[in-house]
């Protein structure tokens, strides 16, 4: 099982910029892709990015693309999420999560088995 601690979060202002990092620890980090999650008030989970093993191949959702950046260090069992030009509605928790199994560019939420506790981004307008 993995161990997953997310730090990074904060308050800041529309079209500031923030950089999240979630650190991996207890099972072979380099061997798995990696994903961020956020989850705001009354709303479902919603994929943010994912990223291969290697950290060569990403993806993200339409709503991030162009502004967030996904990238992982696997020699310090590091993935993280550069989050630019923020926006309120990105306003949310966000979590990193590492999938069940060994797929190659996770997106669903249910392929995901494990889960961090989450840090907060406050985005005021």
């Amino acid at each position: 099982q993995v161990q997953l601690v997310e730090s990074g979060g904060g308050l800041v202002q529309a079209g500031d910029s923030l950089r999240l990092s979630c650190a991996a620890s207890g099972r072979t980090f380099s061997m798995y892709a990696m994903g961020w999650f956020r989850q705001a008030p009354g709303n479902e989970r919603e994929f943010v990015a994912s990223i291969s093993s290697s950290g060569g191949i990403t993806s993200y959702a339409d709503s991030v693309k162009g502004r967030f950046t996904i990238s992982r260090d696997n020699a310090k069992n590091t993935v993280y999420l550069q989050m630019n030009s923020l926006k309120p509605e990105d306003t949310a928790v966000y979590y990193c999560a590492q999938p069940r199994r060994r797929y190659f560019l996770p997106r669903q939420t249910n392929d995901f088995g494990s889960w961090g506790q989450g840090t907060q981004v406050t985005v005021s307008s």
